[in-house]
């Protein structure tokens, strides 16, 4: 199996572009890390991305989602008092750890395993503006099993409205072994 970076150069911010690519499976190669494509894709951008940053000093992701009120699921969620599903918040700061764990360099596609904790201290309603995600990497794992553990935060409009402690994130198929995840 490829590593992610023989197929990609790590950059410091990725463009909706970038994403999409992403999602597509074409961007860290083939059997890789790969994000959703929409309307699952969570994030429009990463404006910041690093191996050192962060609140442990292990790396980072900072990424950005613009609100607009016609997302699909405000339409349904709930019908006369609209709000974004806070596991959709949650999704995608899984999908900003997956992200970090190919970018860094590991190889197998990324799977959600499990967080810690969750809270929610506010919402996201169509009214909003931007969501921001900001990632810090606790732990990462590297070997027969990839393992990335992170905390993160999500704000909406720079007001701080959930909080996700030890999310944690492995990749599959890793060198084409038994990986220990599940669905693998």
């Amino acid at each position: 199996m490829s590593g992610p970076h023989d197929f990609h150069t790590p950059q410091s911010s990725y463009t909706k572009e970038d994403l999409l690519i992403s999602g597509q499976g074409q961007l860290f190669g083939p059997g890789n890390a790969q994000l959703p494509i929409p309307p699952m894709l969570m994030m429009d951008r990463i404006t910041e991305i690093s191996l050192d940053g962060g609140e442990f000093g292990k790396g980072h992701v900072i990424g950005e989602y613009d609100v607009k009120p016609d997302l699909w699921f405000f339409q349904c969620h709930f019908p006369g008092d609209p709000v974004m599903p806070g596991c959709l918040g949650l999704d995608a700061m899984w999908q900003a750890v997956g992200y970090w764990l190919g970018w860094s360099g590991s190889p197998g596609k990324g799977r959600a395993l499990g967080v810690g904790e969750v809270k929610f201290t506010g919402e996201i309603t169509p009214d909003k503006k931007l969501v921001k995600y900001v990632i810090d990497i606790k732990r990462v794992r590297r070997g027969r099993l990839n393992l990335g553990i992170a905390n993160g935060r999500v704000y909406v409009d720079d007001e701080h409205v959930y909080t996700a402690l030890d999310m944690k994130v492995g990749l599959k198929n890793v060198l084409g072994g038994d990986t220990g995840i599940p669905g693998a």
